[in-house]
């Protein structure tokens, strides 16, 4: 099982700072249809996103909180 962190990390393609708890992200992967799976991370120390992550493809997505 992917811990956070390394789902951040996924998405971010680098590596981050901290994370918050994986949760399902209530939508389908607009490629391929599959769950898709969200978690809140930190890439820097001023920056806070939320990621989205297929679980079955690569699609991910990132979403800026400002």
């Amino acid at each position: 099982m992917v811990t956070p962190k390394r789902l951040a990390e996924l998405i971010e393609g680098e590596s981050v700072m901290d994370a918050e708890p994986i949760e399902d992200a209530d939508r389908d992967c607009p490629d391929c249809g599959e769950n898709v799976l969200k978690v809140g991370y930190m890439p820097g120390v001023t920056s806070f996103v939320t990621g989205y992550k297929c679980q079955e493809c690569d699609w991910a997505e990132i979403e800026d909180e400002e």
